[in-house]
């Protein structure tokens, strides 16, 4: 097996789903604040309520994994689901009706 088929399978993207209450102000603070919190840990916002993260191994999710769970307000939804790269390179993003493949602009650097 080579090495960029190793990677595709080893390297995960976290995807965090959330609803969030915003019924009140303290509500949208907690929202807004916990959408903060995962930029700064690294996410980037798919959709509104989807935030991704690449990750470099199973092992590194576990623990932004742990971290949206400290920093999931007390109440509403968050889901977090982990899949591989490779999974990741076959997403089709419909865009203004023309499908588009999801193409990885970032290269990871792996020393062996």
């Amino acid at each position: 097996m080579s090495t960029d088929v190793f990677n595709e399978y080893r390297i995960m993207w976290l995807f965090v789903f959330f609803d969030l209450p915003t019924k009140t102000k303290s509500q949208r603070q907690a929202a807004s604040g916990f959408r903060k919190d995962l930029l700064n840990d690294g996410f980037t916002m798919k959709q509104y309520s989807i935030y991704i993260r690449p990750c470099a191994s199973k092992e590194i999710t576990e623990t932004h994994i742990k971290r949206v769970k400290d920093l999931t307000p007390d109440e509403g939804k968050v889901s977090v689901l982990r899949v591989t790269e490779k999974q990741v390179g076959n997403m089709v993003n419909i865009l203004h009706s023309k499908q588009e493949i999801y193409k990885k602009k970032n290269k990871q650097l792996t020393f062996f």
